[in-house]
């Protein structure tokens, strides 16, 4: 273990900070870092990463758990804006025939806040790629971001985006549309066609990402942002099994004429208990808070507060695995960014004490976390040190 934790800090990556890149709201691509990188194991263990560099979503794999990397791939042969920063990052999944799947959202420069959402494949080990296709019918210049991507127990692909089109739509007729509305496509023949776009749900927040996670019955679940009543911006989750209504995770009530940029984290233990995690600022709670259900969504626990009010605590990641569940989140101390993470080991009803795993100076992404079915791993890059890889299992 510990020659892994000395050896996985993947400082190749560091280029990654000097990087051509587009900003995630569109406009005129610029030098700028792009830190958001995206990491997975895939079911034989091989950990593949995510990054943008000059306009193209560059895939690479490691068969000994980031200590060596293979050459990076272009996805996109022909560049484009593409967002990888925070919130919106490329997603990668892995399909039942050793398919690679890869989605992102490509930025639009002649209008703010636009995008769409671009989808590619790979047959033979990411060797190669489908030329990338733009999935969201709907082809005006709004917003089409903050894709979600997941394969589910049937092996069919889902893809889940934040989209303007019908509130763009009700504003043209000077009506009221508070936020945006949830999108889903799927393929059930590994990503080579999906089927017409189907709005899930009207009146989510516009910009917090979208979590995903495979409930035990095979079924996605997601979990975002949602607008209640006129501007209140707390959280719900929705099973896709085309019966389930959203639910409300709690009642913070935060009323916030704007996007938080601050969407929740979710997971779904061996159980079929759903944990959630999440930041809000509202009048009931401010900070990060915690919150299990075991009835599938339709009722939860007491949200319980973490992390440290006086250190900007935000954007926790959550992972159950072999019994324990895992929660990251970033704190500042006033001069160094640092993941910190606890765990539980009867499903949240108690949790060890905090600890630090990984700290930085300067600019970095939000924390992660993987497993590759042994372990649970802390996926954070930052400018200073670039993408780490850490192993969690001395947290136990």
């Amino acid at each position: 273990m510990v020659r892994h934790l000395v050896a996985c800090w993947l400082l190749f990556w560091l280029a990654i900070a000097g990087a051509q890149a587009a900003h995630d709201h569109g406009g005129a691509m610029a030098a700028r870092p792009q830190l958001a990188v995206t990491t997975a194991f895939d079911a034989q263990g091989r950990l593949w990463l995510a990054r943008v560099a000059d306009g193209h979503l560059l895939i690479s794999r490691s068969e000994d758990r980031g200590e060596r990397f293979g050459a990076a791939v272009k996805v996109n042969a022909v560049p484009e804006p593409i967002a990888a920063d925070g919130e919106n990052r490329p997603k990668l999944a892995f399909g039942t025939q050793g398919e690679l799947f890869v989605s992102w959202t490509r930025t639009l420069e002649d209008a703010k806040y636009a995008g769409h959402i671009r989808f590619a494949r790979s047959l033979d080990d990411g060797r190669t790629f489908s030329t990338p296709i733009t999935v969201n019918t709907d082809r005006a210049p709004i917003s089409h971001r903050f894709d979600s991507l997941l394969v589910d127990g049937e092996g069919r692909l889902h893809l889940v985006w934040l989209d303007r089109r019908d509130s763009a739509a009700a504003r043209a007729e000077q009506k009221e549309f508070p936020g945006i509305s949830l999108y889903q496509v799927v393929s059930e023949d590994g990503g080579a066609s999906f089927s017409p776009d189907r709005k899930l749900v009207d009146h989510s927040c516009e910009c917090c990402r979208i979590a995903m996670a495979l409930d035990t019955d095979g079924v996605p679940v997601i979990a975002w942002r949602h607008v209640y009543g006129a501007n209140v911006r707390d959280h719900a989750v929705l099973r896709l099994d085309g019966r389930s209504q959203p639910q409300r995770v709690s009642e913070d009530d935060w009323a916030i004429d704007a996007c938080p940029h601050h969407g929740p984290s979710l997971t779904i233990d061996a159980q079929g208990d759903y944990h959630i995690a999440w930041f809000t600022g509202g009048a009931a709670r401010q900070g990060l808070f915690y919150a299990r259900s075991d009835d599938q969504g339709r009722s939860f626990s007491a949200p319980l507060g973490f992390g440290d009010p006086d250190r900007q605590p935000a954007h926790p990641a959550i992972l159950s695995h072999d019994g324990t569940l895992y929660l990251a989140w970033k704190e500042f101390d006033g001069e160094r960014s640092q993941v910190r993470l606890m765990h539980s080991g009867d499903g949240g009803k108690q949790w060890s004490p905090v600890r630090t795993v990984a700290a930085v100076t300067g600019a970095s992404d939000h924390p992660m976390l993987v497993a590759n079915g042994e372990a649970v791993w802390l996926s954070w890059n930052s400018a200073q040190r670039g993408a780490q890889l850490l192993p969690l299992e001395s947290v136990r």
